[in-house]
């Protein structure tokens, strides 16, 4: 023991003795015992610190300990959160909503949150069964709740869950709030603290179908070609996997009732599970994860086969294009979307006063392009959806008070989040399902795939291809890794990446924006967040951030090439030249990024 606890600095044996000696229960404290004899490195991992809230909430493996997802860390953030809610102006009682999805734990980790919100007086609003995130943030909108708590962890593989903080607004919880709640939460100090009831009790009301219905019908309106979709809508063969997470809920009806009639979907794979035995990760990101979407894709000759992860707000696409099948990225998604949606507002002169796209700094700058060419506003905000969902809700505040401002319509983020729409404040892969399906359609329709569209997009605005490296460190060590590397890059920024030289260095914890060649320097218009982004003379764009949700740092690359004669051919070499580029820069962004 004694040498166990030698390895142990004094905040990690202070957390370990709390558990060992506090109330908690027995199989806890087994467990606790048995690391200690067997796995101190996992110990130390499970207490080394107090989980705290990244771009959305608590995140983290299940299991034992402070830094572990489990129902005391689950309570103790709801109690801090309750604290912070019932400090709260307000006229009414107090009321919040919350979800859940798949993953281990989730319904229990829901439940306990909701009799420490009863246990506090405040009234709640629970989903009876696993939903999207999308539902939940809808839900905050219509019950017109304070907050509302999403337990999900997302993409992440089977041993994580996590604990999503909405706001009032529907949108993911912002500072000063985020900032103000964790204080809140780390003022519980001990489990008696915690308030808590049973169920079932008063101030709990279970949620059913009838908001699914609302739901569905606010995104009924925001069909592009309601007319086509409910004529020739079957004639698209949709292929869907919820990848054993909750869109099987909901995505299904709403393909049905923009109808897209002609669904099938992946048997192995519809059926929630923790789990998540057929995948490695559930993340529609990663092409394994979509492997038995494109074998059922190709067996039954479909078009297009769309996929989700666990609170389905991410979607990837894959479409049969000339007999085999082809995988978009996010920012190609993105582009698909503004493009389908500028067009057909374009073509029935429908496009509103004002109107404004959103999408995050680490997204294609493609996006922005086929905005401007529309006439439409094009704003960057910082990655994480929260920011774009906070847009939204300035937006409609100012429109309530009669100020003629921007009008929302869509949003996008490279990590495949999107948004259509104002009826929640979140990433919405349901409405982004029945979106991207439309434009399917209307290429199918003329003879023609998504990635016809694609390269016509190319055609129109150039060449514009990104790429993304995500390196891990795991642990407290890993931490350590990231923040020195973040610090050396603000310290010592590259002059060159390459061979090519920097012309703009922003640091966005700094607030500054650096014009190399001049030394002019000028304050970012943003918020400060740990980011930094370059601005290379040939147009490229990188950017380098630490995740908010996992032990990663991201480097992200973007490169653009104009092509010179308007023909399929120039498309492709400057396709080829692009992705070139781009290999070259990432693995020079790697060697500078590592030191």
């Amino acid at each position: 023991m004694d040498k166990v606890k030698a390895v142990m600095d004094s905040e990690t044996q202070k957390n370990i003795d709390s558990w060992l000696q506090g109330g908690y229960d027995e199989a806890s404290k087994n467990e606790i015992r048995h690391l200690q004899r067997e796995n101190p490195k996992e110990l130390l991992d499970a207490f080394y610190r107090h989980l705290d809230f990244g771009t959305g909430g608590l995140r983290g493996i299940m299991g034992v300990g402070t830094n572990r997802m489990n129902s005391y860390t689950v309570r103790a953030a709801t109690q801090g959160l309750a604290n912070y809610i019932l400090k709260q102006k307000i006229s009414g009682k107090p009321s919040v909503f919350i979800g859940f999805d798949s993953r281990h734990h989730s319904r229990e980790f829901a439940t306990e949150t909701a009799q420490v919100f009863a246990a506090n007086g405040i009234h709640v609003y629970l989903y009876k069964d696993l939903r999207p995130v999308a539902n939940i943030s809808f839900g905050v909108l219509q019950k017109k709740c304070l907050a509302g708590v999403m337990i999900t962890a997302s993409h992440n593989p089977p041993k994580y869950n996590g604990y999503k903080v909405y706001w009032s607004y529907g949108g993911q919880v912002l500072p000063p709030h985020d900032k103000e709640i964790i204080e809140e939460v780390k003022r519980i100090t001990s489990i008696s603290m915690i308030k808590n009831v049973t169920l079932p009790h008063t101030l709990v009301e279970e949620v059913g179908e009838e908001l699914d219905h609302d739901y569905l019908k606010a995104i009924h309106e925001w069909q592009m070609h309601p007319g086509t979709n409910h004529t020739h809508g079957k004639e698209l063969k949709v292929v869907y996997t919820s990848l054993h997470g909750g869109g099987i809920t909901m995505i299904p009806d709403a393909l049905q009732d923009w109808g897209f009639t002609h669904l099938t979907l992946v048997d192995e794979q519809k059926k929630p599970d923790g789990d998540f035995p057929t995948v490695k990760s559930p993340n529609p990101e990663e092409h394994a994860a979509m492997a038995l979407g494109i074998e059922k894709l190709k067996s039954v000759q479909g078009d297009i086969l769309l996929g989700t992860d666990p609170d389905t707000d991410r979607l990837g696409v894959v479409v049969m294009h000339q007999g085999k099948p082809f995988f978009f990225d996010g920012n190609q998604v993105a582009c698909l979307l503004i493009e389908h949606v500028c067009h057909s507002l374009h073509e029935t002169q429908s496009m509103p006063p004002k109107a404004m796209f959103i999408k995050t700094i680490v997204t294609t700058e493609l996006f922005k392009r086929i905005a401007e060419h529309y006439k439409a506003g094009c704003l960057d905000v910082l990655t994480g959806f929260k920011y774009v969902g906070e847009k939204i809700h300035q937006w409609e505040e100012e429109k309530s008070t009669g100020v003629q401002t921007h009008h929302f319509i869509l949003g996008a983020e490279e990590s495949y989040g999107y948004l259509l729409g104002t009826h929640v404040r979140d990433k919405d892969a349901i409405i982004s399902s029945t979106c991207i399906c439309e434009a399917a359609l209307q290429m199918k329709l003329k003879g023609k795939t998504l990635v016809d569209l694609l390269r016509e997009i190319y055609l129109k605005y150039g060449v514009y291809r990104e790429k993304l490296l995500s390196l891990t460190f795991e642990g407290k060590d890993g931490a350590d890794k990231i923040r020195h590397m973040m610090e050396g890059l603000r310290k010592n920024p590259p002059k060159r990446i390459a061979d090519k030289k920097v012309d703009i260095f922003e640091d966005y914890l700094n607030h500054t924006c650096l014009h190399i060649e001049t030394g002019h320097q000028e304050p970012l218009i943003l918020p400060k967040s740990d980011v930094l982004r370059f601005w290379l003379e040939d147009h490229s764009k990188i950017v380098i951030r630490p995740s908010g949700t996992e032990p990663k740092i991201k480097l992200y690359c973007g490169v653009t090439e104009k092509h010179h004669q308007a023909d399929m051919q120039a498309v492709d070499l400057a396709i080829a030249s692009c992705d070139t580029r781009l290999d070259r820069l990432m693995e020079s962004l790697k060697h500078i990024a590592m030191g």
